[in-house]
């Protein structure tokens, strides 16, 4: 039964582009068929087809009209004429790929049922199938002999009751005839058991003759001599077959192009189970509460390999719950070595997950797998944002406001590197609403010497006005907002921030929208510097994801009239190259820039300016030293502080406990929506401790330092 049909563009290597193909999604089988032309595909001349049983849909949130699927170890790219019609196929094949999947769920504990069981079933319906129509006969011949008109009628009423019995149950062994040859097609086609007999009627002696659904028996239609495309045969050369009824069609093993190997678009980062051996997505099986988000951790995981040499030294190696106070806490935190995990070993947990959910749907309330988490809260992540930290202190030194626009773009470029631990995308902690991250950084001393006074009123109150401060907030859990802030004291320089996060998932992407905006205030020159922040995208989820940065982002600042558009690039369709970035600057009312930087956010970036002819360093931030945040002991941290709160998934998953970091984790959730429904009872509202809301989306740290101390007005431009 197709249920969609109509033209796409087919990428493929031969001709290195687009090629027109007429496409045809078949429900019934769970197939995606395409040909050269409309016309080959009434002759039945099918290039390739694409098996939906297992697949994943995937789209790219940067482009409107591509799509791909993901089956036996192959990506398909496929590109509609707009977004409108993408959305329509997108759609179409989802509900097949669901529909067929339900039909392959087992209990995760049950043994899957062999061919040979499903024959002896059939057989079994077929004994009891044939004592029914000996009794119904026996009822028959007994119907004739009655004398009594009254008892005639009843027991004329009970035989027609059997024969529509008898129908349903023809009907019942046909269909599991047809779910044998689905599963289990004989050279990839539906063939209906050969018999002496042309009616269903003789099903009881052994013989079948399949039809359509919705033709009646006798009447079904036969097509003879459909032609077919030389990739539809075995052995690969062109032949003409005979399909015995309309219901025959070709169901093979596996997806396939008419140019197997050459034809289609593989890219080497991109192939899901390039070099692994995975069992067929038609033998995954589904767990038992499938009406849950949240997903059970898996009994037993794999261990990870971690290289054991690089581990810091304080960290016991075992866990003995009996010496709790031999874990130090704080070196699981501070040991940078994140291990690799291959998403292949969890391949069920996160085809389940996928499961649930379809494209374009918002993740922010789907609980991923322990195992996936990176060690350390969100709220921990953005102090990376300062990892580079004399690049930010040293705005306020330059006097030119052309040159403080330059080393604002150069720090806030270069300020995304250091936030990844793994070469592997991972997802920090949510945080909890209300918790609170602080740490410092030790920054070059300026002109005036190293400062010993301390800044009790600032947001790190142990910490001194020679250092670079940090502390972060989250102010909302739905929407889930954080809000963070640093300052230099003796640089007169500070930093606020909020961001909303909303995910979505794109089928083997998954997209992080980051909505809000930071200020940075320069107040020797009473300038600020409003900047937007990426979206991030965690690629290749089924094997070894990884993340990249994409979209428009804007550096203004109203004061000076300077300003700066970037675009951070997402790796192109056809292509290898990724982290692209590129940038322009420019001066007030000016139309064209002065300056212009590309390269890769990641790595080197060139600047060429519009009053020079060759291009030059801008910078390269593997070329610069991060310098480590440092952050109070867990010890003599709050309650509600990012490390003391995690620590137990820290400790869980930096030594594979999954189970019990999974624990540790769901503990801490179900206290928030404990704490959640209590303040709904007795309506009360969240009140924040350091950041206050203003207007509609703004947060602002209740006391930054252009608070605490007077603008400069003397250095104002």
């Amino acid at each position: 039964m197709a249920v969609m049909e109509g033209s796409l563009s087919k990428w493929t290597n031969v001709m290195k582009g687009w090629q027109y193909r007429w496409f045809v999604l078949d429900d019934n089988s769970g197939l995606l068929s395409y040909y050269t032309s409309k016309e080959k595909m009434m002759r039945g001349v099918r290039r390739g087809c694409v098996r939906l049983k297992g697949a994943i849909i995937g789209i790219d949130d940067e482009d409107d009209s591509t799509f791909t699927i993901t089956v036996d170890h192959k990506t398909f790219h496929f590109q509609a004429r707009d977004a409108e019609e993408r959305h329509k196929w997108v759609q179409a094949l989802e509900d097949t790929i669901i529909r067929h999947a339900s039909r392959t769920k087992w209990d995760s504990f049950h043994v899957s049922p062999t061919i040979k069981d499903l024959d002896n079933k059939v057989s079994e319906a077929d004994a009891y199938l044939q004592l029914m129509i000996e009794q119904t006969k026996q009822l028959e011949e007994r119907i004739i002999s009655f004398t009594d008109l009254d008892e005639k009628t009843k027991c004329e009423t009970i035989l027609e009751h059997a024969n529509v019995m008898l129908d349903n149950i023809k009907h019942s062994i046909v269909l599991l005839q047809i779910a044998k040859n689905t599963a289990h097609p004989i050279n990839g086609i539906y063939h209906p058991i050969p018999g002496k007999s042309n009616s269903v009627s003789s099903i009881h002696d052994g013989m079948f003759i399949l039809y359509p659904l919705d033709v009646v028996p006798g009447e079904a239609v036969i097509q003879q001599g459909i032609e077919l495309g030389s990739e539809c045969m075995e052995d690969g050369r062109r032949k003409i077959r005979t399909i015995p009824s309309v219901t025959a069609l070709v169901v093979p093993e596996m997806s396939y192009s008419s140019s197997e190997g050459e034809d289609d678009f593989f890219d080497a980062n991109d192939i899901p189970f390039a070099g692994s051996q995975l069992p067929s997505p038609t033998s995954l099986r589904s767990f038992d509460n499938e009406g849950q988000t949240q997903l059970p951790a898996p009994k037993s995981i794999p261990p990870t390999v971690v290289n054991v040499t690089n581990r810091v030294p304080s960290v016991r190696k075992s866990r003995n719950p009996g010496n709790q106070d031999e874990l130090d806490y704080d070196a699981l935190y501070e040991d940078d070595d994140e291990p690799d995990v291959e998403m292949e070993s969890h391949g069920s947990v996160i085809r389940h997950l996928l499961s649930q959910v379809k494209i374009g749907m918002d993740l922010t309330k789907v609980v991923l797998p322990t195992f996936i988490l990176e060690r350390r809260s969100l709220l921990e992540m953005y102090a990376d944002y300062f990892a580079h930290p004399d690049l930010f202190t040293c705005i306020p030194d330059l006097k030119d406001p052309r040159d403080r626009m330059v080393q604002v773009v150069k720090w806030y470029l270069s300020s995304y590197h250091a936030g990844r631990k793994s070469s592997v995308a991972k997802k920090p902690y949510n945080p909890i609403l209300g918790e609170v991250f602080r740490c410092h950084w030790d920054v070059s001393e300026d002109e005036n010497g190293p400062s010993e006074e301390t800044v009790p009123d600032g947001p790190v109150p142990w910490c001194k006005k020679s250092q670079l401060t940090f502390v972060a907030e989250q102010v909302s859990h739905h929407p889930p907002i954080s809000a963070f802030y640093a300052e230099h004291v003796n640089k007169r320089i500070s930093f606020n921030a909020h961001v909303y996060t909303k995910s979505k998932f794109l089928g083997l992407s998954v997209c992080v929208y980051n909505i809000g905006q930071g200020v940075v205030s320069v107040l020797d020159y009473n300038e600020e510097y409003i900047v937007t922040f990426p979206n991030g995208y965690g690629r290749s989820i089924l094997t070894t994801p990884w993340i990249e940065l994409g979209g428009s982002v804007t550096i203004s600042s109203p004061q000076t009239g300077y300003h700066c558009d970037i675009e951070f690039i997402t790796k192109p369709f056809y292509g290898n190259k990724k982290h692209k970035v590129t940038a322009e600057v420019y001066g007030p009312d000016e139309k064209k820039s002065f300056l212009s930087i590309s390269g890769e956010w990641n790595g080197l970036m060139e600047a060429k300016w519009a009053d020079k002819t060759d291009p030059e360093l801008f910078i390269d931030v593997n070329a610069i030293e991060i310098i480590k945040k440092q952050v109070r002991p867990i010890s003599q941290q709050e309650e509600n502080e990012s490390r003391k709160l995690w620590k137990e998934v820290t400790a869980g998953l930096k030594f594979n406990e999954i189970d019990k970091a999974t624990n540790a984790k769901q503990s801490l959730e179900q206290k928030q929506r404990d704490e959640a429904k209590e303040r709904k009872d007795s309506v009360k509202e969240w009140q924040t401790r350091l950041f206050k809301k203003v207007g509609d989306e703004q947060w602002l740290y209740t006391r930054q330092l252009k608070q605490r101390l007077p603008m400069n007005s003397t250095n104002a431009t």
